[in-house]
């Protein structure tokens, strides 16, 4: 055997032609046109043998910067948040950490209850009356819930403010083009979604408001404000949210939210370079049927012991195509798992004091950021762990982010790359895990390469 981590030898691959009778692996493409196939080589390496390309897999990896070996201090939709080692413990049960989609409940009550107890867990943070599982990320999540929107009020306009998340909108304007919907985006004033212009947008064709808060700039919305402005005109509001700053703030279902989504990666799940995470979706009682993914509820046998099952699937593999409402069908489960251990393990008290710490520190990040020569805070607006600085004009945002990583540090977002009116703005993200001493030392960086 040439490589024995490649489980096919020579004699197997013999064996398999012989048994569906051919003689060649060439012989399977006999059907493609000879004009059409690839002569040559594949510009590619030689095959390497298990210690070297294992040795070459780690070089690669070494090229990431990533939070373990670099203090962060980038946000922007995945965040750098404590993760208690009990989750990974947890996770990496083999019944948790094989497990698919439970299609048989019989045989698979404790994944199901895994289920339940995450939706269970979103409900009381979102203030929502139902929730459900297997949303992809809090992206695909907010595209959902346009899709919802529209199908319940069939109406065909999305209302959309620029605050959200912008690979969030992308994700917006592209379920909503399958389905003929309008996307109207919404501008922003001082960081937050500009009323006046909200209030023009929304009309009587309108399915559905959505805003993000805290905002893609860390801002809080007014949802106060915006909530008689969505409902006035008979559309639902859907709001994105963090689940974590939830432990501070109002849930948006107390403030007259249709329907709450978001991303649960702050809730125990690692960055891992950008992903997976785990979305969430929590409606009020009467859009629960036409969620998306699945519901499990609990129940009780024949012989009064409870049980969990698999009481809503709305996907089309499961039920009649035309009374099918998402194609959602990934079981997210094991991320789900990660945030249900997180809160678990936090317990109230421990989220409200992380979302506390995100805060506080976020807000001296910024004053003392704020304090160098040439560099202000950019926006007004209350915001949680996020916020804007505003860098001199004749800086490179690029050779600063470049040359803070070469003191140890992953800088901020460079907001120029969406919101051509914040071009010379970094969007800089302070977590629970940064400490003072990072912070400052941060900051003397930073100063001394706007020298």
């Amino acid at each position: 055997m040439k490589h024995r981590y490649l489980p096919i030898t020579e004699q197997d691959e013999q064996a398999m032609l012989q048994e569906i009778g051919v003689g060649s692996v060439e012989d399977l493409f006999a059907d493609i046109p000879e004009d059409v196939r690839f002569k040559g080589r594949l510009n590619v390496s030689e095959a390497l043998d298990e210690y070297e390309l294992l040795k070459h897999m780690r070089t690669l990896a070494g090229k990431n910067a990533d939070s373990d070996r670099y203090v962060s201090f980038l946000g922007a939709g995945i965040y750098d948040h404590h993760v208690p080692v009990v989750i990974n413990h947890v996770i990496s049960r083999s019944e948790f950490y094989t497990a698919y989609t439970p299609y048989q409940p019989e045989i698979s009550q404790g994944e199901l209850q895994a289920i339940f107890e995450f939706q269970s867990y979103i409900c009381e943070l979102t203030g929502m009356a139902a929730a459900n599982a297997s949303m992809y990320d809090g992206a695909t999540a907010l595209g959902e819930a346009g899709a919802l929107a529209a199908a319940h009020t069939r109406r065909r306009k999305l209302v959309v403010s620029r605050a959200v998340h912008p690979e969030a909108r992308q994700i917006v304007k592209t379920t909503a083009h399958g389905l003929n919907l309008d996307v109207v985006e919404v501008d922003i004033a001082d960081g937050v979604t500009d009323a006046a212009a909200l209030a023009a947008a929304v009309d009587g064709d309108t399915a559905a408001v959505l805003v993000q808060s805290p905002n893609f700039f860390g801002a809080i919305e007014d949802l106060v404000a915006i909530e008689p402005v969505v409902h006035g005109a008979g559309a639902l509001f859907i709001v994105s949210a963090n689940p974590l700053a939830m432990g501070l703030l109002e849930p948006p279902g107390r403030l007259g939210a249709d329907i709450c989504v978001g991303d649960a990666q702050p809730l125990g799940i690692s960055e891992s370079l950008g992903g997976p995470t785990c979305g969430f979706f929590a409606v009020t009682d009467a859009l629960k049927r036409r969620m998306p993914g699945r519901i499990v509820g609990q129940t009780v046998d024949r012989d009064g012991k409870r049980g969990f099952v698999l009481t809503l699937q709305t996907r089309e593999q499961h039920i009649r195509r035309e009374k099918a409402t998402s194609n959602i069908c990934s079981n997210q489960a094991l991320l789900a798992l990660c945030a249900s251990v997180y809160l678990s393990v936090m317990g109230k008290e421990g989220l409200k004091e992380a979302a506390s710490l995100n805060v506080q520190k976020a807000h001296y990040a910024a004053k003392t950021l704020a304090a160098i020569p040439g560099v202000e805070q950019a926006l007004p607006a209350p915001f949680f762990n996020e916020f804007v600085l505003k860098v001199a004009q004749d800086a490179s945002l690029a050779e600063v982010n470049e040359q803070l990583l070469a003191a140890g540090f992953i800088g901020g977002y460079d907001l120029g790359r969406d919101y051509p009116e914040f071009a010379g703005h970094l969007l800089i993200a302070v977590t629970e895990r940064r400490t003072k001493g990072e912070i400052d030392h941060f900051a003397k960086e930073l100063e001394g390469i706007l020298g």
